[in-house]
């Protein structure tokens, strides 16, 4: 088969959308596939591999590094028609995707998105609630354009059926265990923190922005501090909230974006992992930290709903209770004095992840596109005869 995968994001930038794509796409060549990939230049000397298509982007406001790809409909046609794809995997909803998804319209062709950030809920975070309405139809007139709309847990699924989402499909997520693993622990770089072998490293890692919730992830670590007074915080990441945090919190380690091997070592060299964000779709985070040995306090929705077992793994808080910040507070205060529980956490949280492996989810993947492609052809059949019967 040879599918097409349209994405505004892609390594070497850092996000969970970015990392996800990227499996997907080596997933499908593994099982034997053409895949082509289309996304913005990332730099002006940019060199796409053999299989890429760049198209010009844009700088995303306050968060360097970052870019969206332009319109392109007449960019994407003119390469579908020369290479044209038996499905279509769009990422994500930017101009790029918009472009994709009217090309494959006029084109014909089966596509499927992916529901991966949720834009409705940053409007809150960036002081605009009043447009959350609108975002919300913006995305679901884009999922609603294509065959299928990917999400990764029954319960997303379920509630975007609810906001009339017509076609939401669960595609799980896994992670790489062999990388992110709690061998990968290293001594030198916990002592590059402060810390002595004894001593307790709580993380952060992600987007350093509003919309992950920070301030209560602060408050949760100053609590532990009263208690462990020599716990450093290590912040993995940057984002437009960095600057503000630092400078009201001198103390902090800032780690800054780290990559593959380097990545996983951080993960591993940590003992709490503190995940305070209410907006994500899923937070492979969760997963990562898990395969590490690192118990998670984290919100009960997405992946730590999915995978992560209050009290065996870490702390799963209620997302929908009055009290939830201070639930939060309270979970990571007990998981970080007790050195005995957490012990007990690291190795039930990497034995619970180990069975998620990401060639399976290659295998779920490749079956959409599969029946969306199948479909297609079926439904281009039918049309081809209802024409040659009326003539």
């Amino acid at each position: 088969m040879r599918y097409a995968i349209v994405t505004e994001t892609y390594p070497p930038e850092i996000n969970g959308v970015a990392l996800t794509v990227q499996s997907l796409e080596h997933g499908l060549r593994e099982r034997g596939h053409s895949v082509d990939l289309i996304r913005p230049r990332q730099t002006q000397h940019s060199q796409p591999a053999p299989h890429e298509s760049l198209v010009p982007g844009l700088s995303i406001p306050r968060y360097p590094g970052l870019r969206f790809g332009l319109p392109a409909t007449r960019t994407l046609i003119s390469l579908w028609n020369l290479h044209r794809p038996d499905a279509i995997y769009v990422a994500t909803e930017g101009p790029l995707g918009w472009s994709a998804l009217r090309a494959a319209r006029l084109l014909r062709i089966p596509a499927a998105t992916g529901f991966h950030t949720r834009f409705d809920r940053y409007m809150r975070d960036y002081g605009v609630p009043f447009l959350q309405p609108l975002a919300l139809r913006w995305m679901r007139h884009f999922h609603n354009s294509a065959s299928a709309t990917l999400v990764p847990t029954e319960a997303l699924r379920d509630e975007l059926e609810s906001m009339g989402f017509r076609f939401p499909l669960r595609l799980p997520r896994a992670v790489d265990s062999a990388q992110f693993h709690p061998a990968r622990r290293d001594d030198p770089l916990r002592a590059s923190w402060g810390l002595r072998a004894e001593d307790l490293a709580v993380i952060h890692l992600g987007r350093i922005a509003p919309e992950k919730n920070l301030g209560l992830a602060v408050r949760a670590f100053r609590e532990i501090q009263k208690r462990c007074p020599a716990a450093r915080f290590v912040w993995v990441g940057d984002g437009p909230a960095r600057g503000a945090l630092a400078k009201e919190n001198p103390d902090f380690v800032f780690c800054g974006l780290q990559r593959g091997e380097a990545l996983a070592r951080h993960f591993a060299s940590s003992d709490l992992f503190l995940f305070p964000s209410r907006s994500e779709t899923y937070g492979n985070v969760t997963l990562e930290a898990m395969a590490s040995g690192v118990p998670t306090v984290a919100f009960d929705y997405g992946a730590a709903r999915e995978c992560l077992r209050d009290g065996e793994h870490g702390a799963a808080v209620a997302n929908d209770t009055a009290d939830g910040d201070e639930a939060f507070v309270r979970a990571a205060v007990r998981i970080a004095t007790d050195g005995n529980l957490r012990a007990q956490m690291r190795l039930a949280a990497r034995d619970a992840i180990s069975v998620l492996r990401p060639e399976q989810v290659a295998a779920d993947f490749d079956t959409i596109l599969q029946r969306l492609a199948h479909a297609g052809k079926r439904h281009e059949q039918r049309l081809v005869a209802s024409s040659t019967a009326h003539e």
